[in-house]
């Protein structure tokens, strides 16, 4: 799959390395070509954070008929972009007020409704629900009807926090909500041992998920390393993990990072970030080659 975080202009190896590559692939035409020049050369998914840009990229794609070859797997919240409109608006109780706003002025009568009920019953599950219902609907709008949505993604920042304060609740909840509509409940998460071991503790089955975490062969932001990475994803007893930073942000070269990423057990698929025509051409090419050959 193609990774968004150039489409960000995000790098986690240094923002040295993220200011190089300019606002160029920002630009929802130049990430869209990008996209479709990896599409053609192997990838067949879109692994993104629901955002203003990329539902701008989604809408681009649609529009020259590719978005049906794309399997879409969105991750919510953006929260690098809450973050920062939270600093224009006033703080948590002004993005607050401006996300419930967006909700109420959306077109979806059925989120609408939920979320009225929400606010009035102050009900914690239901106005997760209600942002969730708001997140789909934004990008099958977006992406149109022939848009092939498979999984939403919990954000690595609220996965983790969720799993240090224990709460199986929201893990339940978000797993029997995402089923419901049809789409498979996924996880980023930057403790891949821990979150195994929890759903685990708290007999969640594991087969029903998808999962979205480091794996590469220099251990880069592997926790708690990158042998107990290996040994919990070995103990799998299916595929259903998504292997991103394999090119460790950008110090890994593909040639590099290919021999290690198709030699691991369970791996369901891997997102890679591109942000050149070169790299998605090279990049795509050999991964489809390696991993299906």
């Amino acid at each position: 799959m193609v990774g968004d975080n150039p489409f960000h202009n995000i790098s986690h190896l240094s923002q040295d390395r993220a200011r190089a590559r300019g606002n160029a692939t920002k630009q929802p035409e130049c990430a869209a070509d990008l996209v479709m020049l990896s599409l053609e050369n192997g990838a067949n998914g879109f692994m993104f954070s629901v955002s203003d840009t990329t539902l701008s990229i989604l809408r681009e794609i649609r529009e020259r008929e590719a978005i049906e070859h794309l399997s879409l797997y969105a991750i919510v919240p953006y929260a690098y972009e809450y973050v920062r409109v939270a600093t224009q608006v006033g703080g948590v109780t002004g993005l607050i007020a401006k996300v419930a706003k967006e909700i109420t002025m959306s077109r979806s009568a059925g989120t609408i409704a939920m979320g009225l009920g929400a606010v009035i019953r102050s009900n914690p599950l239901s106005l997760m629900k209600t942002y969730l219902s708001y997140e789909i609907s934004r990008v099958k709008s977006s992406a149109g009807k022939k848009a092939n949505l498979i999984s939403l993604m919990l954000h690595e920042v609220v996965t983790d926090m969720a799993l240090a304060l224990d709460l199986d609740w929201l893990f339940r909840s978000y797993i029997d909500f995402t089923l419901r509509r049809g789409l498979t409940p996924g996880f980023n998460t930057g403790n891949f041992t821990y979150f195994v071991d929890k759903f685990k503790t708290w007999n969640l089955d594991l087969d029903k998920i998808a999962i979205a975490a480091p794996f590469n062969k220099i251990g880069f932001q592997m926790i708690p390393s990158k042998i107990a990475c290996e040994k919990t994803l070995d103990s799998l007893l299916q595929p259903i993990v998504i292997a991103i930073s394999i090119l460790a942000a950008g110090y890994l070269k593909p040639t590099e990072a290919i021999g290690y990423i198709a030699a691991l057990p369970n791996i369901k698929g891997v997102a890679i970030g591109v942000s050149r025509e070169s790299h998605a051409r090279e990049t795509f090419r050999l991964f489809h080659k390696e991993l299906n050959g």
